[in-house]
């Protein structure tokens, strides 16, 4: 194990968690990835729920999840509502959706009329799909936003895709950005890891899951960047193992799928306690580039 970049890493940890964005975050040219939300469902750690966002050429083009929190970060990461063109959501835990509702009213006060692809699994009671979620919130709770299933009102169409099946799934297509889905085993939640190449470079993120599924890894298969999470610590069993990878999984994935960097993010106070261990049982089988996720935090794929 390489201990001198660990001590680096620990020590850094706290410094990196910057309430604004870097100076180069976005870069004017190429592909950047942003992390809106490094944290998980507990608001103990100053983090956001789970999002990202994929900038490419100074535009936010997509979102990955709309955890909580994640609506002030998209805020104070400069993005555009009228620049995204998806906004893909992996599960319908409210860590990873929350804040949707919230964007989509932020909408409004903009001037976009083009129709916005919003993706997300299939259902499996007591878990809806995609469209039954977003029938329930825009006829229901929050009716007031019901121009989105049908352009109407000055708000601009949601163009819904609900991902079934176990097979890839192209969700978007649209110049230079192409989104791909694959469902993955989140315990009995369906739950969809997502695959972004822009620009030349492919960004996999790998949503909640724990790991048991090899068509996972060929889905990640030369990732420029694999986004994965470790909410949980080593040695974790029971529901937290049927739902999250283990550390030392963490790092046969990156290793079997040749990924070129691994950012870790949806971080708990559980897997930061003894992040040291943790951190070496990835190292022990990844030999990549290891980078520690926070809100707000750019990573430059190019």
């Amino acid at each position: 194990m390489n201990v001198h970049r660990y001590l680096l890493m620990l020590l850094l940890l706290p410094a990196v968690a910057c309430a604004e964005p870097t100076t180069d975050c976005p870069a004017s040219d190429g592909v950047s990835l942003q992390v809106l939300g490094s944290g998980g469902p507990i608001a103990d750690d100053a983090r956001a729920s789970t999002g990202y966002l994929v900038w490419i050429n100074g535009r936010a083009r997509a979102m990955i999840d709309a955890g909580g929190g994640t609506f002030l970060r998209f805020g104070e990461a400069g993005a555009k509502f009228t620049d995204l063109e998806i906004i893909a959501i992996s599960h319908f835990h409210t860590d990873h959706s929350a804040d949707l509702p919230a964007l989509l009213k932020s909408g409004y006060f903009t001037d976009r009329s083009e129709p916005l692809v919003v993706s997300g699994p299939n259902g499996d009671p007591p878990f809806p799909g995609l469209l039954e979620f977003t029938d329930e919130m825009l006829n229901g709770a929050y009716a007031y936003l019901g121009g989105y299933l049908d352009g109407s009102g000055g708000l601009p169409k949601l163009e819904r895709v609900e991902v079934s099946g176990d097979e890839v799934a192209q969700v978007l297509q649209h110049d230079s950005l192409g989104v791909e889905a694959l469902h993955v085993p989140h315990g009995i939640v369906p739950a969809l890891a997502y695959r972004v190449t822009a620009g030349g470079k492919t960004i996999v993120f790998s949503s909640d899951q724990n790991g048991n599924d090899e068509a996972f890894v060929e889905f990640s298969r030369d990732a420029d960047v694999l986004v994965m999470h470790m909410p949980v610590p080593l040695g974790v069993s029971g529901a937290g193992r049927a739902l999250h990878a283990p550390p030392d999984v963490i790092g046969q994935i990156a290793n079997d799928a040749d990924v070129e960097t691994l950012l870790l993010s949806h971080f708990m106070g559980r897997s930061l306690r003894n992040l040291h261990e943790n951190l070496a049982a990835i190292d022990g089988r990844f030999s990549g580039e290891i980078v520690l996720a926070n809100d707000l935090e750019c990573l430059l794929v190019n």
